[in-house]
């Protein structure tokens, strides 16, 4: 097993006044060679916005965008009819496609919003473009790893890829293991809140781990801990 631990602190920095972002990976004006992504995860951004703003209408292709509000509710309308309003406990997914556009804005007066914004590499290009978002029950999660994203689980939201998200709310004490569907893909652990150990290495809140070259992984939960945990193919993507 190779594993590869980002600390909190080592994550890229933004600060647009109404948005504040930490970035897992490069991404607008912060560049890191050595942080490109992780197979076909190539964005992670850990989000806050302030009231009243937010993201203006804006084009995505050929990538598929999940959010995860962590707090707050963001109001979404795109180019293919949708308006919704994403809340807590649910998940979004666009899948770009041939092409979207849309905007992502928080309407509350005096709240701000926290959620991560994450790009897959499609599996297939030039797909019609799709949106989808679900809510979740949280009390299915409790030292669980509740699946929310699949390419082929009807109740997850579908993704056009092979890669599979989990969220999951541990309490102290348990330990915990995870088989991966594929031996070749890897696993990119976030850990939202709390404490972990693997490997006789210490997670704390907002580190992350990439792990790679196993079919398991055994954690051990030393306070109680929310975890996104994504597994995802390495190989190069799309394909056409």
């Amino acid at each position: 097993m190779q594993i590869l631990i980002q600390r909190d602190e080592e994550r890229g920095k933004a600060d647009y006044g109404w948005l504040k972002s930490s970035h897992s990976f490069s991404f607008g004006d912060y560049y890191d060679p050595k942080k490109l992504g992780f197979g076909a995860l190539v964005v992670l951004n850990d989000d806050f916005v302030e009231p009243d703003r937010g993201f203006a209408t804006h084009g995505h292709e050929n990538m598929e965008i999940v959010s995860i509000p962590l707090e707050g509710e963001l109001s979404h309308k795109d180019s293919i009819g949708t308006i919704e309003t994403i809340y807590q406990g649910e998940v979004q997914i666009m899948s770009a496609g041939t092409g979207i556009r849309h905007s992502e804005l928080n309407h509350s007066k005096d709240k701000k919003v926290n959620f991560l914004q994450i790009w897959i590499l499609p599996k297939k290009i030039d797909i019609k473009p799709r949106y989808q978002q679900k809510f979740f029950n949280k009390e299915e999660r409790l030292n669980n790893f509740q699946e929310v994203v699949s390419p082929n689980n009807p109740n997850a939201v579908l993704i056009n890829q092979d890669a599979y998200f989990y969220l999951g709310d541990f309490k102290e004490g348990q330990k915990l293991s995870y088989e991966l569907k594929d031996y070749e893909a890897g696993v990119y652990l976030f850990l939202i809140k709390g404490k972990l150990s693997l490997s006789e290495n210490q997670l704390n809140s907002r580190d992350s781990i990439s792990i790679w070259n196993t079919n398991k992984i055994d954690l051990e939960v030393l306070e109680d801990s929310e975890i996104l945990l994504i597994e995802v193919p390495l190989k190069d993507y799309p394909e056409n």
